[in-house]
């Protein structure tokens, strides 16, 4: 069973990496256009193209999302997902033109780059493209790859002291014919646990080798003066083949960030530039409620399955590296 976003049916995934595996991008095609919601959070969001999906625009479709490392300069990349659905006569028909929508977000990988690479990698056009082409139905690749290879968590105490984070996807059913899936890139500031367990899994390490418990940490009055803004993000993606209006889409990404927060902690920080979108597919009717309380299910296990299925690529270490507890 294909237990991740592309069990829904409709939607294509492609990964691609920088050629030094520094960084790299994530795009989700759709085989329709799929009406969408975006929720901003944290303080530090960079984004393209997601206009059409805030509550006062007259849009709302989309063809494809893409979600990118290499901070404001992976915001290019969209450029070839452009190039790829404009060549399949894919986008918004405007008569004189078919333009593709594609909401974009990135991530600020930099660190993880310099210290794989040497440099600053940055996800271009070429490998967007490259994605688009290589986009498959089958079961999503998580872990380390496309947007996560080189996301981060738990940075406290400093990237060197931090955990290796990713990319997780995750699905459930609610009814026949209902499903809800997620898709997910962790590279937040804060601790990751265990939706199941509530078990601390992956976070900012301590000199003894232990996890500091970030929240408990702040809740104690420790404080870090030298944190930087927009050097943590949380991404995430809903979609759901729920026929959902643009308004009860926006009550879905809400919700799902409730997700979120329960297995990042502490979450929608100053310096995290989360972002949550939602989509439908339009198929069958549903309440809203329903595929809320999904969304935020299924947010939760991607998170974790980030965490879990990532690997260090020899710079930070990941959960499975980690001497178990």
């Amino acid at each position: 069973m294909n237990d991740t976003l592309t069990g829904l049916g409709g939607i294509r995934v492609g990964h691609a990496s920088t050629p030094k595996g520094g960084s790299g991008l994530t795009v989700i095609l759709f085989d329709q256009p799929a009406l969408g919601s975006i929720l901003l959070l944290g303080g530090a969001t960079s984004t393209r193209q997601v206009d059409g999906l805030f509550p006062h625009h007259t849009g709302g479709e989309a063809h494809a999302v893409l979600f990118s490392g290499g901070s404001a300069f992976g915001l290019d990349a969209a450029g070839g997902v452009v190039r790829y659905l404009e060549e399949k006569g894919v986008g918004l028909d405007l008569k004189l033109a078919r333009i593709p929508v594609v909401p974009t977000s990135v991530i600020f990988d930099v660190p993880f780059s310099i210290a794989r690479s040497g440099g600053m990698e940055r996800p271009s056009p070429d490998l967007a493209y490259q994605a688009c082409v290589s986009a498959s139905d089958g079961r999503v690749q998580e872990g380390s790859v496309g947007a996560g290879t080189g996301a981060t968590v738990g940075k406290f105490n400093g990237f060197l002291s931090a955990c290796k984070g990713g990319v997780g996807s995750a699905f459930c059913e609610i009814a026949p014919g209902i499903r809800v899936g997620a898709l997910v890139v962790v590279n937040a500031f804060g601790d990751i646990f265990d939706p199941g367990s509530g078990r601390l899994v992956a976070g900012a390490r301590t000199p003894g080798g232990g996890f500091l418990d970030t929240e408990a940490a702040l809740r104690g009055g420790l404080v870090r003066e030298d944190l930087i803004h927009g050097q943590h993000t949380t991404l995430l993606l809903i979609a759901t083949d729920a026929d959902l209006s643009k308004s009860e889409l926006g009550v879905v990404a809400r919700m799902a960030s409730t997700g979120l927060a329960r297995v990042i902690r502490p979450f929608q920080t100053p310096v995290d530039g989360d972002v949550v979108m939602a989509f439908s597919l339009r198929k069958d009717g549903c309440d809203v409620k329903n595929v809320g309380a999904a969304a935020a299910h299924v947010a939760s296990e991607a998170v974790f399955r980030a965490v879990r299925e990532a690997d260090g690529l020899g710079v930070v270490p990941a959960h499975k590296e980690l001497p178990q507890r």
